[in-house]
């Protein structure tokens, strides 16, 4: 006889969050279902990390994980919806930054695809580009590459000397390289996969009866190969070779010998060249002019920060794991105790706790700095009128957070490599590649000396024109209330900070230095006085000095102090939000530790100014040192919380010591 068993379905409840989620939660911020949807993807085994040294393999599997990605739907966010796309700025950002944890070259091959080269379509294009090149770009029916670079000019944009001159006869541009160091160069695709190149170069032109001259630089596509590869007439492309990283990226170099393309080709919304010469812009000066198209692909530069401070984390996870199953040194026994204690964990000692835990916290620090940076980029990008004075400050914002998040990966990716020993050393543990592959971040998408001056330049420039011709006394009055004013109105969480600061309480003793209020005052008092001196530096050495440009050389140094100052402070404050956010009590402490553990360990860097400066008595630095050492141990049962809440998916950690 037949048994029939009856089977019942028993829902099973979720479990409840662990503190570790709330945390990840946290921090993945206003695009978390981007993050886990990427996260999602990465688990295929296509997206696995790999060690492919073979160049021409590395670059034939990074094409084919993007097509995977294209095939997804992947790339839509990064367009316009009448283009095709959902126009969710910020979400193409996130993903592509998420794409850092997998694989660099991969996400270096989708932001140049379709953030830099796609980018430049869409946001210097017009209807006639929108409609022919946009939805080919999203699904990799043109591949494409970004050529600004030159080898004779790499940040400064303005004087790139690739030319591209109106022939008015046949209605064509003519686009060539006039001299070698006007080769582009280092450009990724261009090597071999690219079709097509979006080309910044001098565009020269004459109406009727003008005499030909250069109206800055101007961005045009230019078609490079065929469909089969093969150089077009006039194109010369060579391969950079082998790198110090990225192998899955085909960098390369391209030349021009008087290409033409159709004056169509001129990307036209901020300027347009007419059949019989003509130019026009609804812009007037030419340097705004420039700033403005320059200043739209400011994406590029804030996904490389992001996908830097990625890459960061999966290291930081990688070697804190490590050091929670690696033991070293027997424990010395208690004094009449013959049992031996055995090994010592390497995450017990505090000298490895002072190795990671503070990179730990200011990878977080940098992370809710991150995403109030793209909040700010989506929000300015998706409006339909935006201030140029708002424009500056995100294009500043961007600069100063790129060279704080590439310093911070090579800084810290390097520590972990060797806090796991001979173990960090095998490519089979991602370490080395992780290093190697985002060493070229630091001058990736502008050299961080550069951008960190762009920064102060831009906190300089805000008030520059009040300074000129002030007497001390008056100087005085304006540093003592204007700089403050510049300085508060550009904080992120206002009332926030507002908030802590009124009800702060400080002494001098060593518990004051846990005090938020107290942190962030200092933070904000070195920002200003370093600001305002600069200033008062800069307008001594321009009545010394005849030529501008030693005037400004010679306080070089103090000006990118105060940049990087500014930059701390703001993403303290963003560490302050961030917290604030946090919906889960137990999350919320562990998370206002290690910003106390971030904000001390910015102050014990820069100890010697604060000293120097009196804003720290001998006594009061010693208890600096001791106040990070003190988090530190608090931290440390907390340490596989802290690295979960990077929210490293397990299967991209890639490292084998782990398993």
């Amino acid at each position: 006889m037949a048994t029939t068993v009856q089977q019942t379905t028993v829902q099973q409840t979720p479990p409840d969050p662990t503190t570790a989620d709330h945390v990840r939660i946290t921090l993945d911020g206003r695009w978390r279902e981007v993050r886990d949807g990427v996260r999602d993807a990465l688990l295929r085994d296509e997206f696995a990390p790999h060690h492919t040294p073979d160049l021409r393999e590395a670059r034939a599997k990074t094409l084919a994980q993007l097509r995977l990605l294209a095939e997804s739907g992947y790339a839509a966010n990064g367009f316009a919806a009448e283009h095709g796309g959902t126009g969710d700025v910020g979400a193409a950002v996130t993903s592509i930054e998420m794409l850092a944890m997998s694989d660099l070259s991969l996400m270096v091959k989708a932001g140049v695809q379709w953030g830099l080269f796609g980018g430049a379509i869409e946001n210097l294009g017009t209807a006639r580009h929108h409609e022919r090149y946009v939805r080919p770009t999203i699904d990799l029916d043109v591949l494409g590459c970004f050529a600004m670079t030159e080898t004779g000019h790499g940040s400064d944009v303005q004087s790139l000397q690739t030319t591209a001159t109106y022939d008015a006869a046949t209605g064509e541009f003519v686009i060539d390289t006039p001299v070698p160091p006007a080769r582009k160069d280092y450009i990724g695709g261009a090597a071999e996969h690219a079709r097509m190149a979006a080309v910044f170069a001098q565009l020269i032109t004459a109406g009727p009866g003008e005499e030909p001259e250069s109206k800055g630089v101007h961005c045009f596509l230019v078609p490079i190969r065929d469909e089969d590869g093969a150089d077009l007439p006039g194109v010369t492309t060579s391969d950079c070779g082998v790198k110090g990283g990225l192998p899955g990226v085909d960098n390369g170099r391209i030349v021009f010998d008087h290409v033409r393309v159709p004056r169509v080709n001129l990307l036209n919304r901020y300027a347009d060249v007419a059949e019989d010469g003509s130019y026009s812009s609804p812009i007037d000066s030419p340097g705004r002019r420039f700033f403005t198209m320059v200043g739209t692909l400011v994406r590029g530069r804030v996904t490389v920060g992001g996908a830097a401070g990625a890459a960061t984390r999966v290291a930081l996870s990688i070697a804190a794991r490590y050091a929670l199953q690696r033991k070293q040194f027997d424990r010395p026994a208690p004094k009449g105790d013959a049992t031996a204690p055995g090994e010592v964990l390497i995450m017990d000692y505090l000298v490895h706790q002072r190795r990671l835990l503070p990179l730990i916290a200011t990878s977080y620090a940098l992370a809710f700095a991150q995403n109030e940076l793209v909040g700010r980029l989506h929000d300015i990008q998706t409006a339909e009128n935006v201030d140029h004075r708002d424009q500056r400050e995100l294009e500043a914002r961007a600069a100063g957070l790129k060279a704080a998040n590439t310093r911070h990966a090579t800084r810290a990716i390097q520590e972990c490599r060797e806090a796991c020993g001979g173990a960090g050393y095998l490519t089979e543990n991602r370490l080395v590649a992780l290093r190697a592959d985002t060493d070229v971040f630091t001058t990736f998408e502008g050299d961080n000396h550069v951008l960190t001056q762009l920064v102060a330049k831009e906190l300089l420039t805000a008030y520059a024109d009040e300074v000129q011709g002030m007497s001390p006394v008056e100087w005085m009055r304006f540093a003592a209330t204007t700089v403050s004013d510049i300085v508060k109105k550009r904080t992120a969480a206002q009332q926030i900070i507002q908030t802590i600061l009124d009800t702060r309480q400080d002494n001098e003793e060593d518990g004051s230095l846990f005090n938020r209020g107290t942190q962030l005052t200092m933070f904000g008092d070195r920002e200003e006085y370093l600001l305002s001196t600069a200033a008062r530096r800069l307008q001594g050495a321009s009545r010394r000095e005849d030529d501008p440009f030693d005037a400004f050389n010679f306080v070089q140094d103090h000006v990118l102090h105060a940049a990087e100052a500014h930059v701390d402070r703001v993403v303290l404050e963003a560490f302050v939000a961030g917290i604030e956010s946090c919906a889960d009590e137990q999350a919320r402490r562990l998370l206002s530790d290690l910003c106390d553990l971030y904000a001390l360990t910015v102050i014990e860097n820069d100890k010697a100014w604060f000293i120097e400066h009196r804003h720290l008595s001998v006594e009061r630095a010693k208890a600096v040192t001791r106040g990070v050492n003190e988090r530190c141990r608090s931290l440390r049962p907390h340490v596989l919380t802290l690295v979960e809440g990077f929210g490293v998916p397990e299967s991209v950690l890639g490292a084998a010591m782990l398993t």
